[in-house]
């Protein structure tokens, strides 16, 4: 047994983890209000993202439709999603990526066994 009693601590700990925990949902929150663009084809086709990842947008430029070929439009229209994902991808990982790890992501929280 501690002396004095180690509640205190556990109690700083446990506010810690609900601070964490609020910031987590406002970072959240904020990513999935924030856009993120993905284009391809040097701009033709251009994807418009929330930081969580719901797609928002879709502008096609003219010169990129062709009726003879949809196929080449539609593998545009699917890298220029993908790469709107993958920037929504790292802006979640710049905005949670600290506060994941303090919730037990990485070393967790120091006295507590996760």
């Amino acid at each position: 047994m501690i002396p004095g009693g180690g509640q205190p601590n556990m109690q700083q700990l446990l506010q810690q983890a609900q601070k964490m925990q609020q910031d987590l949902a406002t970072a959240q929150e904020e990513l999935a209000r924030t856009e993120v663009d993905g284009q391809a084809g040097g701009g033709l086709v251009k994807a418009t993202v929330t930081g969580s990842g719901e797609l928002r947008a879709l502008v096609i430029d003219p010169k990129a439709v062709d009726p003879e070929d949809t196929e080449t439009l539609a593998d545009l229209v699917v890298a220029a999603v993908q790469a709107a994902n993958e920037n929504a991808q790292a802006l979640q990982q710049e905005k949670l990526g600290p506060l994941a790890q303090g919730l037990g992501g990485g070393a967790g929280i120091p006295g507590l066994p996760f």
